[in-house]
């Protein structure tokens, strides 16, 4: 049977093996899925113990994600742009290639929802490696114009340069985010994880659209309340649709076979 895994630490709570699997079972096909513990100090160790033993793909999650990065012998272009891995595959050569699906999974969340990105203004809270990895796919979905807002300036500039040539990025401060027609707002901060909120103005997302947290719970995230508290008419969308979307388009990048993720997501929540 296809071997396939998930790798990171902890990883007890990974929703990976009943995703994947779910995945499996709708497209007819079997698959060996498991999540692995690898020592903080010893990925390198256990992703070429599991493919010398036939893996053919695996994820990644926390903390292992740039030392993927740097693990793969080939990357795609949305994987050296995000500077992150979280897909590993075998190829038929032996060579492994490295790819980055959470700004696939961001995007067709967003999508799934009916939000219009074409010519979309965004404000992304944030500039750390969730922020990164979905600037690229979001321009490549159309967006018009992404700020990025961060408490420390530099390293939202960072990135405003990093992808300043495939769209427009802006870097601000976020004492200082313009009041812009928005689009739609990301949370792309860890701020949910304790219950806090970004330290941002409330009339920056009193016209958006839409809100979305990358974080997601069993209940709604206090970023996504502090947004309906501001803006009653604002679609408010967390991030469990992301993370069931980015194993989808990694099911893709091993299987060539895209998954139904609206069934899994139902049997998910």
């Amino acid at each position: 049977m296809d071997k396939y895994a998930v790798f990171g630490n902890p990883i007890k709570h990974s929703k990976s093996p009943e995703i994947h699997s779910q995945f499996a079972s709708e497209l007819n096909e079997q698959i060996d899925y498991t999540a692995i513990l690898a020592p903080v100090d010893g990925f390198v160790n256990s992703i070429n113990a599991f493919f010398v033993d036939g893996g053919l793909g695996a994820n990644v999650t926390l903390p292992f994600k740039e030392e993927a990065f740097n693990y793969a012998d080939l990357l795609t272009e949305r994987a050296k742009l995000a500077g992150a891995v979280n897909t590993l595959k075998r190829q038929d050569d032996g060579t492994v290639l490295g790819d980055n699906t959470d700004g696939a999974g961001l995007v067709s969340d967003l999508l799934r929802h009916q939000v219009q990105l074409q010519d979309a203004v965004i404000l992304l809270l944030g500039a750390g490696g969730a922020a990164r990895g979905c600037i690229y796919p979001l321009l490549q979905a159309g967006v018009k114009h992404i700020v990025v807002a961060n408490r420390t300036v530099s390293k939202a500039q960072q990135l405003a340069t990093l992808f300043a040539s495939y769209g427009e990025v802006t870097a601000v401060a976020l004492n200082e985010i313009p009041h812009l027609p928005y689009t739609g707002v990301i949370n792309s901060t860890s701020s949910s994880v304790t219950g806090d909120i970004p330290n941002i103005a409330s009339n920056v997302v009193a016209q958006t659209s839409w809100g979305y947290d990358m974080f997601y719970s069993d209940t709604q995230t206090s970023f996504l309340n502090w947004i309906a508290t501001h803006n009653s008419n604002c679609q408010l969308i967390d991030g469990i649709g992301m993370l069931v979307g980015q194993a989808a388009e990694a099911y893709t990048v091993w299987r060539g076979k895209s998954p139904n993720v609206e069934a899994v997501l139902e049997r998910v929540k």
